[in-house]
């Protein structure tokens, strides 16, 4: 089940990154893909997390996970 989170990832990276852009290196390719993943992860709301970056939403249970250790 896990699979289909990282499916869907990889999905959008290359739908919303990758086929939209014509790379003229391998390192060009890597700096877009790295600032896909700052942008998805810091910047870019998600619905299943109450419109809360990854960022945002790790960082607010930082206290819940702390106080379950």
């Amino acid at each position: 089940m896990g699979n289909v989170f990282v499916e869907r990832l990889w999905r959008s990276v290359k739908y919303e990154r990758v086929y939209l852009h014509a790379y003229d290196s391998v390192g060009q390719a890597r700096n877009s893909i790295l600032d896909y993943f700052e942008r998805y992860n810091h910047r870019r709301p998600h619905s299943s997390l109450n419109r809360k970056t990854p960022h945002q939403a790790y960082n607010d249970s930082l206290p819940i996970l702390k106080l379950a250790a």
